[in-house]
């Protein structure tokens, strides 16, 4: 079995950069510089979600399909810092040489990734590789947007057309899955200022969830899955459910997913 791996991550306002891009009086708080930063995007686009190379990274969450079984993770400990967490990332590429999986990836996370690598000085050949090192990556790499390597299920779902672009949530409800569990992208700052990064991690892990488990009717759609091997795998996906039932989202997920 090719290794399968889905991720997805939330982020936050960079407000080391932004003070560095707006010369911002030291005395201002993070809250403060981060509404600075949203007024004038609002007043720029109508729309207070910033540019991608001004959000910081706050977790990295991934589902693992491999033949040893499934994992569902977020990258570092809660104290790590954003370099760590992201290198690590890219480390696991080097390692296991995944299939990506994501929703909206190339449109958002992998952009921020890149954004954020370059910045912090990491590596990651392996991402960047396009026939380079291996022959194989120039009909096939991470970084074509028509390549299955990486595949984004938004953009190929809605045939690269983004007037036909849906949202993750709502197609996850739609195929029977739970959708999103506790917060939402908005609320992501908000929680990371109250200090709850475990909550954060927790919710991106129920979305990479969500992503998994619609890529898998993906699967059987384009018949690279029967159905019995569809139901086999769902089962994977409710057995690792009941082995982490202490966890609370993953209680939660499982009881919403009927």
């Amino acid at each position: 079995m090719t290794p399968i791996l889905v991720f997805d991550i939330e982020t936050i306002p960079d407000v080391v950069g932004l003070r560095t891009l707006y010369d911002i009086d030291v005395a201002m708080s993070d809250e403060a510089v981060a509404e600075l930063a949203f007024q004038r995007r609002r007043q720029a686009t109508g729309s207070d979600f910033l540019q991608h190379h001004l959000h910081r990274v706050a977790a990295i969450s991934c589902v693992l399909r491999t033949d040893e079984g499934l994992r569902v993770w977020s990258i570092g400990k809660l104290d790590d810092d954003e370099p760590t967490i992201i290198q690590r990332f890219f480390d696991g590429l080097e390692r296991y040489t995944p299939q990506l999986v994501s929703w909206n990836g190339g449109g958002f996370d992998l952009p921020v990734l890149n954004y954020r690598a370059l910045i912090h000085g990491l590596a990651a050949p392996k991402f960047w590789d396009m026939g380079e090192d291996d022959r194989d990556f120039k009909w096939n790499n991470y970084i074509s947007r028509y390549h299955m390597r990486h595949l984004d299920l938004m953009d190929l779902l809605a045939m690269y057309q983004p007037r036909a672009s849906a949202a993750l949530d709502q197609m996850a409800q739609l195929c029977g899955f739970p959708g999103k569990l506790g917060m939402d992208g908005s609320q992501v700052w908000g929680a990371y200022q109250r200090g709850e990064l475990q909550n954060i991690r927790d919710y991106c892990e129920t979305d990479v969830m969500n992503t998994y488990l619609v890529f898998l009717r993906f699967q059987l759609l384009r018949g690279s899955l029967s159905k019995s091997a569809y139901e086999t795998e769902v089962t994977v996906a409710r057995e690792f459910l009941k082995t982490n039932a202490g966890a609370a989202h993953w209680k939660a997920f499982g009881e919403a997913w009927k």
